[in-house]
């Protein structure tokens, strides 16, 4: 018996991982409405396969955003530090 079952059944909670193939159609037809490379194609034939890696890497590339912009905003942060404190005060004000 694996831990995570004896786990579950020592808790009294029943885990029911059981998911349905059209629940599964269903999240995939989401992602694949949500992703813009793939939303953005003239086919409507995607594999499943194809919309999870497509997810993947969208989620990458947002994370590579993210770290980005969070890198310019600290070199703004220290620019407008030495030129202007209120400047500076302000950028922080709207951050927090």
């Amino acid at each position: 018996m694996s831990s995570r079952r004896s786990r579950s059944r020592q808790s009294g909670v029943s885990v029911n991982n059981n998911i349905t193939d059209d629940q599964i159609t269903d999240l995939v037809s989401k992602l694949q409405r949500l992703i813009p490379e793939i939303r953005n194609r003239r086919s409507d034939k995607v594999s499943a396969s194809n919309v999870l890696q497509e997810t993947c890497n969208y989620i990458r590339n947002l994370h590579r955003e993210v770290d980005d912009l969070s890198d310019r905003l600290s070199e703004l942060l220290a620019t407008t530090d030495h030129n202007n404190s209120a400047q500076a005060a302000i950028i922080r004000s709207l951050l927090m």
